[in-house]
């Protein structure tokens, strides 16, 4: 995999999240804690990509990749870099992949981190 991380496209801020899913801004920060979502802080606020919202719904897939790389030990910030991280092979970035019908094999290389 080459090392070349690229910013997502978009940021939402959490109250946006709130609002696409229809959902109170208590039942988001339920989400971060439940490793359902990530957000990472820029410009001092907690943003998540907004690739990682479909309509109004979290990723499919997503919550199983987080998982897996928390399990092989990545904290948000890497989590987000080994997302946003063009692969050539796949190829796009893990989480274009997540969207575009590659989750099998997006979930099967972040399980292979943790050996």
């Amino acid at each position: 995999m080459t090392d070349h991380a690229v910013e997502p496209a978009r940021w939402l801020a959490l109250p946006d999240i709130a609002e696409r899913l229809g959902i109170p801004i208590t039942r988001v920060h339920q989400l971060l804690r439940d490793n359902a979502l990530i957000a990472v802080r820029r410009d001092g606020v907690l943003r998540v990509p907004e690739e990682l919202v479909a309509g109004d719904t979290v990723l499919k897939h997503l919550p199983g990749v987080l998982t897996l790389l928390r399990d092989a030990g990545y904290n948000d910030e890497e989590a987000l870099r080994w997302l946003y991280t063009a692969d050539e092979t796949l190829p796009g970035t893990p989480a274009n992949a997540l969207s575009s019908g590659r989750a099998t094999e997006v979930k099967r290389r972040a399980q292979a981190l943790g050996f």
